[in-house]
């Protein structure tokens, strides 16, 4: 089977999706995870689009090994040698730098002239090759350029050097047969086509980013542009575990295979959705919550006779396990570090401790633990912010006919704070509650609340998006009871403010 290299693009382009926005250190996070899940490709960030992302891409080039690391950057100068100074350090390293070439981007956008994007394409990809020995042109909008002149600066940037060229459906336009077709063209009519890799990277306006990816793939394509759990601009990109998915599920009709261990998409999901707090919808393809439950009576009986019947894929396959219950409140640390072992975390002795405590509180209010309640304390502790504001006890009284009132005590570095507050409810009163006591004005964006496990006493992760002097920052917190849950995720994201501000300080 002929491989396709996966390029993840979740650092840039889908952390353009609105309200992703991650600090170097989560940027960092899910870097080492990505290289844990086998990608090959890992574009990293937009050098010169800001200081913080010119930084998390030096910090994942200096310590990731095994990838292709990639910095995105206009057919400038500038930003071509932000990206070149960016990688500096890294092992295996690419410059992807790009130019629209479809008529409304040349006219309304750029006001450049066709010989004026050819010439700037030429030289980008020339000193491009200044700086690193791999180098990727993308003609941004390419599924509605006009194919002769495609054609023709795709040609023109190959005799220049460059290794990759990437087929963007920037605005999700085409649809499979014409998206596979306009592939097909491209390898009919620019000669020697077959000496680099080509490359597809597609939208999803219309739903069918996926479909055109493997329609690609099919005509030609060796490499796929994709992002976890599809997020991106607008209506997102190609998913990255639903490309890999089909071409692992449907080898009778995709001959090709990808490095990717498809065991780790799952954690892969959970991270990227918790670090950028974009939650995954329930019926997702592969990782949704939904993807491999059965609730109508013939799903379930077929399932319980034949997992086949109704399963394409196994939940092993991308790292879910059968068995969901592993530990009680009387299970030791050893068991304890073995089954987060056994779970893929690889915790130092004080995060080890931590988390242990977090379970055996955890153990107390629960009945029964299951794999995704450790896999969230495990993750609390792979990526910690410091905290400066820690709840120690909140109390809430609330009803239908009374104003809801919430006490709480926080201790800011040794120094305790209590405070009580009304609100419309129990977690709008927590809030400004809270607000009295750090100082900090805060517009609540965005709340969600779901369940990290079934049942009656399941885990609660609550995610809140606050925005402070234009800033926006996401904050968790979970717990067995929401309220608790609302107030830890709320102070979580102050947290992240201090801590950002700190970082921009320093």
């Amino acid at each position: 089977m002929e491989k396709v290299i996966v390029f993840d693009t979740t650092l840039r382009d889908g952390e353009q999706s609105p309200g992703a926005s991650l600090a170097v250190e989560e940027k960092l996070e899910i870097a080492r995870q990505l290289e844990k899940l086998k990608v090959d490709v890992i574009e990293t960030g937009f050098p010169a689009s800001s200081p913080g992302d010119f930084e998390a891409v030096r910090r994942i080039a200096q310590e990731l090994e095994a990838p292709v690391i990639t910095a995105l950057a206009r057919a400038l100068p500038s930003d071509i040698e932000k990206a070149g100074e960016a990688l500096r350090e890294a092992n295996h390293k690419r410059i992807h730098t790009f130019i629209a070439t479809s008529s409304i981007h040349m006219k309304h956008k750029l006001r450049m002239s066709r010989r004026q994007v050819l010439s700037s394409a030429v030289e980008a990809v020339e000193m491009a090759k200044q700086f690193v020995p791999e180098v990727e042109f993308s003609p941004e909008d390419a599924s509605r350029s006009d194919l002769a002149f495609l054609c023709e600066v795709i040609q023109a940037v190959i005799e220049r050097g460059a290794t990759v060229i990437n087929i963007p459906d920037t605005v999700g336009y085409c649809t499979p047969y014409d998206f596979g077709a306009l592939i097909r063209s491209l390898g009919e009519n620019v000669p020697h086509l077959e000496k680099i890799t080509l490359s597809v990277h597609c939208h999803n306006d219309l739903g069918m980013a996926t479909a055109n990816s493997i329609a690609g793939i099919k005509a030609g394509a060796r490499q796929v542009e994709c992002t976890v759990n599809g997020i991106g601009e607008r209506a997102g990109n190609a998913s990255l575990e639903e490309v890999v998915m089909a071409l692992a599920t449907r080898r009778d009709l995709l001959p090709f295979r990808t490095n990717v261990n498809t065991t780790e998409i799952y954690r892969t999901s959970r991270l990227v959705s918790r670090l950028t707090g974009v939650p995954v919808q329930p019926n997702k393809a592969v990782v949704g919550e939904n993807a491999f439950r059965h609730e109508a009576g013939i799903h379930q009986d077929g399932v319980l006779k034949e997992s086949a019947t109704y399963e394409i894929m196994t939940p092993a396959s991308i790292g879910l396990k059968e068995g969901e219950l592993v530990l009680g409140k009387h299970s030791g640390s050893h068991a304890f570090g073995e089954r987060m072992k056994r779970l893929g975390f690889r915790l130092d002795s004080h995060q080890l401790e931590a988390a242990f405590r977090r379970f055996k509180e955890l153990a107390d209010k629960k009945r029964e633990v299951f794999d995704e309640d450790l896999i969230f304390l495990g993750e609390e502790q792979t990526f910690r912010i410091p905290e400066v504001y820690v709840l120690e006890y909140i109390h809430t009284v609330t009803g239908n006919q009374i104003l809801p009132t919430t006490t709480l005590r926080i201790k800011k570095k040794g120094k305790v704070f209590q405070e009580a507050a009304c609100g419309d409810g129990p977690i709008d009163a927590a809030y400004r509650a809270i607000d009295r006591v750090t100082g900090m004005k805060l517009n609540l964006l965005d709340y969600s609340l779901h369940s990290v496990t079934g049942g009656k006493d399941a885990l609660g992760e609550v995610m809140v998006k606050v925005q402070v002097k234009g800033g926006m920052v996401t904050g968790r917190g979970a717990s067995t009871d929401i309220i608790e849950a609302s107030a830890k995720a709320y102070l979580n994201a102050i947290n992240r403010l201090i801590y950002r501000e700190e970082k921009k300080g320093s």
